[in-house]
């Protein structure tokens, strides 16, 4: 089943909620097809991926067990994760990051942002279109030749990411013009 479940934190959210925000009533055109409801640790079953940006500690090695063989866990609460790495991997993940800088596979922004306004305005770019960030995107996927565990991205320190992302994001600017 390839779908996504967005939680808050009252669970699930989903179409049988009568306290949701317009925007989370829009979310549901797009997520939760199967109308799944419960607690985060419910809808966490089985789930190949979890992308947090909650609170410290929501979850424990337990719940990364329910979740499908080999999850991907982005804890990205600052600054404590909603899960450590390393209770992740105890409790089976493959993969696991956090928005930290002081841990491995820190996810953050600061790897497209400084690239994609360098190279849209080196372009002279009017705008930042979705093509251009994707651009990034793609750049940053590339930018390690071998990754593993402990590095499926690259460092946010490493100075050569945002000329990579520059370039890319300049050549489709061009391309736009």
């Amino acid at each position: 089943m390839r779908d996504i479940i967005l939680c808050d934190r009252k669970g699930a959210i989903h179409k049988g909620r009568k306290d949701l925000t317009l925007h989370k009533e829009e979310a549901l055109r797009y997520t939760n097809r199967h109308h799944l409801s419960g607690s985060v640790h419910e809808v966490l079953k089985d789930a190949d991926v979890f992308i947090g940006v909650s609170e410290a500690g929501l979850l424990t090695a337990d719940d990364i067990r329910t979740m499908a063989k080999d999850a991907i866990v982005f804890a990205m609460a600052n600054p404590n994760p909603e899960i450590m790495p390393e209770e992740a991997y105890k409790g089976g993940a493959a993969i696991a990051g956090t928005g930290r800088s002081d841990m491995p596979n820190q996810v953050n922004n600061v790897l497209g942002f400084p690239g994609i306004f360098r190279g849209a305005l080196d372009a002279r770019a009017p705008r930042i279109s979705t093509a251009m960030k994707l651009a990034a995107a793609f750049a940053i996927a590339k930018y390690l030749k071998k990754p593993d565990r402990e590095h499926i991205i690259p460092s946010s320190l490493d100075k050569k990411v945002t000329k990579a992302v520059a370039k890319a994001v300049y050549r489709q600017a061009m391309k736009e013009k």
